[in-house]
């Protein structure tokens, strides 16, 4: 482990993980997630723009970010904000559908 001493902060950066491991999450298929956002669709649309202000907009974002998300909805590990409608959406949500869904709202 490398420690990076910088403007008093110190942060601990594991050699070749940075957040994200390369093998933490597999590439997803966007035309499986394609079909697999039909929940989604209510809020996010189809298109990945927001049907509502208090909504985000998930077009274009990160695979990784996206995945990572609804991981933690999954898991109940986010709070606030819309964890309340995103919770019980994430629950049965495998890690392949996880990985479908984020890789089709990152490829729009």
């Amino acid at each position: 482990m490398k420690i990076i001493h910088t403007a008093g902060l110190t942060i601990a950066v594991m050699m070749g993980v940075v957040g994200f491991s390369s093998t933490a999450s597999a590439a997803g298929d966007a035309a499986a997630g394609g079909g697999k956002i039909a929940v989604c669709v209510a809020c996010h649309g189809k298109d990945g723009m927001a049907t509502a202000d208090i909504y985000p907009n998930l077009a274009g974002q990160s695979a990784d970010y996206l995945e990572s998300s609804m991981k933690a909805y999954r898991e109940n590990q986010r709070k606030g904000g819309m964890s309340a409608v995103m919770t019980p959406q994430a629950t049965n949500l495998s890690d392949e559908d996880i990985a479908d869904i984020a890789a089709y709202y990152s490829q729009q």
